[in-house]
């Protein structure tokens, strides 16, 4: 038996409901919108932000600190203005 890709074992269980979701609607985001019952640009919008989670997990950082950061961006629980200070600070403090 074939383990769980990385990028997938780190999506919470909404984020794969909803990748059902799409699946069974053929990638229709309309369909979507429609399921969940809200407007279009709003599943866009999740859509996107499913993206950067897959993404920040396929370029998983070496460093747990900096990967955390990023996640938490990604998960509206930190802006992204405020990830990227505390990376850079993080990182010239590292440096040093």
């Amino acid at each position: 038996m074939e383990t769980i890709p990385s990028w997938m074992a780190d999506l919470e269980d909404e984020d794969m409901a909803f990748i059902k979701k799409f699946i069974l609607s053929s990638g229709s985001l309309k369909e979507v919108a429609s399921l969940y019952g809200v407007s279009y640009p709003t599943v866009r919008l999740r859509l996107d932000r499913l993206i950067q989670k897959i993404q920040i997990a396929e370029t998983a950082e070496a460093d747990p600190y900096v990967s955390l950061v990023k996640r938490l961006a990604v998960d509206d629980k930190l802006d992204f203005d405020t990830a990227k200070i505390l990376i850079t600070e993080y990182r010239k403090v590292k440096e040093e």
